[in-house]
């Protein structure tokens, strides 16, 4: 016999949708386990023909395909977010990934790492780029993030010059949009003596200290993980660093969001010893040097409109080799298996001295964090 309602019970929808959602989620679980019974049979095949177990070509095909099924409410940004978990958990049964990045914990270079590898990979960090780059060449970890560029202060030229001596390549970018925090113990600004930061943090917030902050010390550290690790023992100091670095190291949030311009993004490269193959929305990186002679660099770049081929970015820096001889940087669109992109470098090798490839990877868009 069906139970009847009572009409004054205003619970009693709730409960059913409640319910409803309980029954969702168990079908989820029950596609999820189904999920990764199929990865594990696929980690098996990989293992055996000796292929490459993290992918970002097919992983940047599958988010793009399910945010074009998608017909909503849930937004299409969690489904990025949602479906990289999903994708950690099975690489993790697959073959678990180590990912070194610029550490310590809660640097926005470990937000990075774990955005695109998700919560189920071995994140290691490390204490200088270098390290980074020597961990994955002696094959410590599998894949590195560092750090390249930030929109508003420029390239990290640390991760630039590793390049130049390294032989691994660009696999996959993230750009992450970053927002800074002033945090510590002490609540009024005006009580405060010093505040820690690395230096591309306090000149993302530069607008900020010299307004609010004018009579504190700034002193420069190399994360900003570690100027919140400073400030838990200086009751009288602050920290400019993450949200993450607020949670971690327990340090109250003085002020939210100082950063000085509202679209504050930085890009990170993720390294490893192979290049992807080209998904149709690439990007690949080079680097060169030129030889002594007026007109050179004109020369150099005049392919690219001749063959049609996007130049997106050119950075130069000193060679250290002797007095202002400089290597260039450069981003294009296309993946060097492309003929057109296969056609500049060999133009590019006729007006060089040296023609490096850094890398061919799937372009990413921006992550909250």
């Amino acid at each position: 016999m069906t139970q009847k309602r009572d009409p004054e019970d205003k619970s009693a929808p709730l409960d059913e949708l409640r319910q409803s959602i309980d029954a969702i989620d168990g079908r989820i679980l029950e596609l999820l386990n189904e999920r990764a019974r199929v990865a594990l049979e696929i980690g098996a095949l990989k293992k055996a023909n000796q292929s490459p177990f993290y992918v970002p070509q097919r992983e940047r095909a599958l988010i793009d395909r399910l945010q074009q099924q998608n017909s909503g409410p849930f937004p299409n940004q969690a489904i990025a977010l949602v479906y990289r978990e999903i994708m950690s958990a099975s690489l993790a049964l697959e073959n678990p990934l180590t990912v070194a990045f610029l550490g310590p914990d809660s640097t926005f270079t470990h937000l990075a790492a774990k955005r695109r590898f998700g919560g189920s990979a071995m994140l290691v960090p490390c204490p200088t780029i270098a390290d980074i780059f020597d961990r994955v060449a002696r094959e410590q970890a599998s894949y590195g993030v560092v750090p390249v560029e930030n929109s508003s202060e420029g390239v990290v030229t640390h991760t630039l010059d590793q390049f130049v001596s390294s032989n691994l390549k660009i696999c996959a970018e993230v750009s992450l949009d970053v927002h800074l925090y002033l945090m510590g113990h002490e609540s009024d600004l005006e009580r405060l003596t010093k505040v820690y930061s690395h230096p591309q943090a306090l000149a993302q917030c530069r607008k900020f200290i010299e307004s609010e902050l004018a009579q504190v010390t700034v002193v420069e550290v190399e994360s900003t993980a570690r100027a919140a690790q400073l400030v838990q023992k200086e009751p009288e100091a602050a920290a400019i660093a993450s949200v993450l670095a607020s949670e971690l190291y327990g340090l109250p949030i003085l002020r939210a969001r100082i950063e000085d311009h509202v679209d504050n993004i930085t890009r990170f490269l993720v390294i490893s010893e192979t290049t992807p193959p080209p998904t149709g929305a690439d990007k690949t990186s080079l680097l060169f040097t030129l030889g002594d002679g007026p007109g050179s660099l004109f020369h150099v770049l005049r392919p690219f409109a001749d063959l049609n081929v996007n130049l997106t970015k050119i950075e130069s820096r000193p060679s250290k080799k002797k007095l202002w001889d400089y290597i260039f940087f450069i981003d294009l669109d296309g993946h060097i298996d492309e003929p057109g992109v296969q056609q500049v470098i060999e133009r590019l090798a006729t007006q060089c001295t040296m023609v490096k490839h850094l890398g061919s990877y799937p372009k990413e868009e921006s992550l909250k964090p």
